[in-house]
């Protein structure tokens, strides 16, 4: 038997609505586009920074992932960003380790579920 785990992901359309509603449509687009890649790419670092076991400053970026997460109404994927700092604050790799593996899917998920939303404001 295979162990999946399923996350339940949790969002709040009210940041981007708002952008969209101050912005207009064209400039909302590039900049949640930018934000989401933003986000992608930081997502990125801190994991190429794990695999090479630098593990300096990976809290400073867990942090601006906890903020981006925020600003664009990812609820779930800014709470499993500070869960991650918890870990290492606490010094438990161990649960770092864990929280790590579900911040991913989190983001995968938070980032394929707002790149269709963005997809409906098109």
């Amino acid at each position: 038997m295979e162990f999946r785990p399923k996350d339940r992901i949790y969002q709040d359309a009210e940041p981007i609505a708002l952008i969209y509603r101050s912005m207009g449509t064209h400039a909302a687009e590039e900049v949640v586009s930018r934000a989401l890649g933003e986000l992608a790419l930081t997502m990125s670092g801190i994991a190429q920074q794990l695999h090479g076991r630098n593990m300096l400053d990976i809290a400073r970026q867990l942090r601006r992932l906890e903020r981006m997460s925020v600003q664009l109404g990812l609820v779930s994927l800014g709470t499993v960003s500070k869960d991650a700092q918890a870990c290492l604050d606490g010094d438990d790799l161990t649960a770092f380790s864990a929280v790590w593996a579900r911040l991913v899917r989190v983001a995968e998920a938070s980032l394929a579920t707002e790149k269709g939303a963005l997809d409906q404001h098109l």
